[in-house]
């Protein structure tokens, strides 16, 4: 098996759409062993998932990661609520963060670094629906100067 470190295994692609990110964490994640085979086989999903504040702790709450297709009878729950990894001073700041509000923590991608599953988490606010439209707006003003330039 190929060893891939940095590349995302699960990505939360509506998240730069819904949400104006703010500041970005690098979280451990608590994983079973069939789930960590299951994300290498890319078999998660983000949509729908939040991070969660509790008693110091730091959770990932409704993600999926799917079965693992050649797991037996200790084969993994698929939407249990996964620990993330956090120093103290990160989880009060997040604390902190989403007692603001309009504000909340959302992950953004899954990936593999030196061999361990880390989880990109963000403080972000949710986008209007014309900051949307604008968004859209101006990156398909972008795309027509490029052709522009090239033909």
């Amino acid at each position: 098996m190929s060893k891939k470190s940095g590349s995302d295994l699960v990505s939360n692609r509506r998240a730069r759409h819904e949400y104006a990110i703010l500041e970005t964490f690098e979280a451990g994640i608590a994983l079973q062993g069939t789930e960590i085979k299951s994300l290498r086989n890319h078999g998660g999903s983000l949509q729908d998932a939040f991070v969660m504040i509790s008693n110091g702790e730091a959770w990932l709450k409704n993600s999926s990661i799917a079965p693992y297709s050649f797991g037996n009878i200790h084969n993994h729950e698929e939407r249990r609520d996964r620990k993330l990894l956090l120093h103290k001073k990160e989880i009060a700041k997040l604390k902190r963060s989403t007692e603001q509000k309009g504000l909340t923590v959302i992950p953004l991608s899954i990936y593999l670094s030196k061999g361990k599953a880390k989880v990109k988490i963000a403080t972000a606010k949710g986008k209007k629906q014309y900051d949307k439209r604008f968004a859209i707006k101006e990156r398909e003003q972008k795309r027509s100067i490029e052709r522009a330039l090239k033909g």
